[in-house]
């Protein structure tokens, strides 16, 4: 497979001492994931080819218009406010945590706190010694619905939404990135 400039680390950790190293063990990578079957029992993955399918792609475009995205905290996505028009609707994602205090997130202002598809895991994670997996202690942190209940707590903290039809029902909230149509 192609890959061209893809690294599973692609950073470096530099001290005070001018001492940089590149791919230490410890070192933790998360990428979006694509919603190819997520299996928990696989053993992890240390072959790019393997990897690769489960790393999601993006392209990034400079443009002239301004975007902004917005979060309804309900299961409709929200409107653009007047002089925008809509970009895509999709989910609101916050963030990716893993085992201990590793893990990475959105400015909920971003395009990137606004995903058009939801699947979990969301995210895959990949450590310094070159292999990639999904980890059943990783967690995804969405947006939740504002629900509209008399039960006790904000929110209706406590609910538990078992199977992807009431998550996406009654669990996540739905948002919207917009472009302004004039500058």
């Amino acid at each position: 497979a192609e890959y061209g400039e893809f690294q599973l680390l692609p950073f470096m950790q530099c001290s005070a001492s001018d001492v940089c190293r590149h791919g230490v063990r410890t070192d933790k990578s998360f990428w979006l994931g694509t919603n190819i079957d997520a299996s928990f029992a696989t053993k992890p993955m240390n072959n790019i080819d393997e990897i690769l399918p489960h790393i999601s792609r993006c392209r990034v475009c400079m443009g002239t218009k301004y975007i902004i995205t917005r979060h309804s905290f309900k299961s409709i996505a929200p409107e653009c406010p007047d002089d925008f028009s809509q970009v895509w609707t999709g989910y609101s994602y916050v963030m990716v945590t893993s085992s201990s205090t590793s893990g990475g997130g959105q400015d909920l202002s971003s395009a990137g706190s606004c995903l058009e598809n939801f699947f979990l895991p969301t995210f895959i994670e990949c450590l310094g010694r070159g292999t990639c997996s999904y980890y059943i202690n990783n967690l995804d942190y969405w947006l939740a619905q504002n629900q509209e209940t008399n039960q006790p707590g904000m929110w209706g903290m406590g609910n538990v939404y078992s199977g992807l039809a009431d998550i996406l029902d009654q669990g996540v909230s739905r948002c919207v990135v917009c472009a302004r149509n004039s500058l």
